[in-house]
């Protein structure tokens, strides 16, 4: 159902990201195709991303490589306590392109993704209840494009 975690490339080949704030770690993403039903027992597939970050010496010790296949699952961790502390708004869950943060009671949804090997580790999700407030922003979104769509088919003289 699931694909096998693969190591993802950057445009220019590579797979390791050496920091810019800190030369001595690096990082790489990987990414896993994930069978998801929702609550309304839709289901589609969707890739799952995660950023592998540890010191520079370890991460070419893996010898990372485009498109390797590693072991495990990535895996979504979702909380109502900020993740990072310094920079709360880095974690904040989204919902698509509308720019509105999923909530809980009025608090914020924070929502990372990791990548892991240990077998049985569930995820941990917390459900929003601004459905309402998306679904508006959704709809607004669709009738946008649909306002653009018209104006482009039109002829302009000038």
């Amino acid at each position: 159902m699931n694909s096998k975690v693969k190591v993802l490339k950057n445009e220019d080949g590579s797979v390791l990201n050496v920091s810019e704030r800190n030369p001595e770690y690096a990082w790489v993403r990987v990414q896993q195709i994930r069978t998801i039903v929702d609550e309304t027992g839709f289901l589609r597939r969707k890739p799952v991303s995660a950023v592998v970050s540890g010191h520079i010496d370890d991460m070419k010790a893996m010898n990372f490589f485009a498109d390797q296949e590693l072991p495990g699952n990535v895996l979504i961790k979702e909380s109502l306590v900020p993740f990072n502390t310094k920079d709360p708004q880095r974690d904040l869950k989204i919902a698509g392109d509308t720019g509105i943060v999923c909530t809980l009671e009025g608090l914020p949804i924070y929502r990372k993704t990791y990548w892991s090997t240990k077998p049985n580790v569930e995820e941990v999700l917390v459900q929003h209840d601004n459905k309402e407030q998306i679904k508006a922003a959704f709809s607004n979104a669709s009738s946008n494009s649909e306002v653009f769509k018209n104006v482009g088919a039109q002829e302009f003289d000038i």
